[in-house]
């Protein structure tokens, strides 16, 4: 199995890299502070990532996008994951779900997110139903001419100035999980949708999540994406891909921690010797790089069985985005703690990525969730 990146990939990925480093770098703090970013500065940094044909680099050759294969797309998610996750959001990793649409959708829907012209959601978190898609209540009756939708969704992403979201609701609630739900797409401004909180989070700071309501929401026929009783397929068909793009965020964020403790480590003094001379704080820096490689490999093998379209991927992708996430928060506990007090303050990124490096844990299935994943496979066999 080959891991070596292509040419053509660490150009693209020094391109990421570059804009990173030059233009959203510098707004960490800013954003971070502000809990915001201004739609009208948004914009303009999508626009740039767009120019650079950056944006939408995750959707298909068949909808308008690129076509990278996941191996590059690993790659460049992992150099994402240098900036904080709301600035991580101007190159536009739009959802995968998208594939599924017709050519009119294409043209209505995809090709002006394709050219920043849009923005939009993706919503199938609710209060009662986050990784039991069962218990999803949002429901949608059939009515002439399309749906009425009544339900309620929390924390989703980037609602509150999205043109459109893809909202996940039952439309048979007698058939099996396979066959109950469905994805519509909702427009901004349509008199059934109401935005009702934007939640205050330990982290991801700028980066919204919100509720709303659907109340008789009416969605017509043309607005359902793929046909009805398909939403779970639609869903399940890009989840692994999400899993791995999940665990190169960590990697992005573990390796910007390492990037700022080892020089913090050959130049501070304390006792009369250098930081790194220390045994202990060696014995720190050495766990995260073993770490931090480990989770590289895992992730970089289920990219690789993902191009392959290996039956092995689903339980690689669980793998690595499980193993990603915590050994984040790891390598993140312990860079804070070789920082000392100086890691605390808030005039480091070291703290911002403490906080943000839990919701990981939690979102694209829960680590408990991929480890029943992989023991049932394991048992399988």
């Amino acid at each position: 199995m080959n891991l070596e990146l292509t040419e053509e990939t660490r150009m693209l990925v020094d391109t990421v890299t570059r804009f990173v480093r030059d233009r959203l770098r510098p707004l960490e703090a800013e954003v971070d502070l502000a809990d915001g970013i201004e739609p009208q500065r948004m914009q303009a940094l999508r626009r740039e990532a767009c120019a650079l044909g950056l944006y939408g680099y995750n959707m298909p050759e068949s909808i308008g996008g690129p076509g990278l294969s996941l191996q590059t797309l690993a790659a460049i998610d992992e150099a994402i994951g240098h900036t904080s996750m709301p600035l991580g959001e101007v190159f536009g990793h739009l959802p995968g779900s998208l594939r599924f649409s017709n050519e009119a959708q294409c043209r209505w829907l995809v090709d002006p997110l394709l050219r920043a012209d849009t923005s939009i959601g993706y919503a199938l978190t609710e209060p009662g139903a986050g990784s039991d898609l069962s218990a999803i209540a949002t429901r949608a009756v059939r009515v002439a001419g399309g749906w009425r939708l009544n339900g309620t969704k929390h924390f989703i992403s980037n609602v509150e100035h999205a043109d459109h979201i893809l909202v996940l609701a039952a439309t048979d609630t007698a058939a099996p999980l396979k066959s109950k739900l469905s994805t519509f797409i909702i427009e901004r401004g349509n008199p059934g949708l109401a935005l009702l909180r934007k939640f205050r989070k330990m982290g991801w700071h700028g980066y919204p999540l919100s509720a709303f309501s659907l109340d008789d929401c009416f969605v017509p026929d043309s607005h359902v994406l793929g046909q009805p009783g398909e939403g779970f397929r639609i869903m399940m068909a890009t989840i692994n891909n999400d899993r791995v793009y999940v665990a190169s965020k960590c990697l992005g964020m573990a390796q910007a921690l390492m990037d700022l403790v080892l020089p913090w480590a050959r130049e501070r003094t304390t006792f009369g010797q250098k930081l790194g001379q220390h045994q202990a704080i060696q014995f720190y820096l050495a766990d995260c790089d073993i770490e931090l490689n480990a989770a590289r490999l895992l992730t970089q093998q289920a990219a690789a069985l993902g191009d392959a379209g290996h039956p092995d991927f689903r339980i690689a992708a669980s793998r690595a985005k499980l193993y990603a996430s915590e050994m984040l928060g790891r390598v993140a506990d312990r860079v804070l703690q070789v920082f000392g007090g100086a890691g605390y303050m808030t005039d480091l990124p070291v703290e911002r990525i403490y906080r943000d490096a839990r919701a990981f844990r939690i979102g694209e299935g829960t680590s408990e969730m991929q480890r029943i994943q992989i023991a049932r496979h394991l048992l399988a066999e």
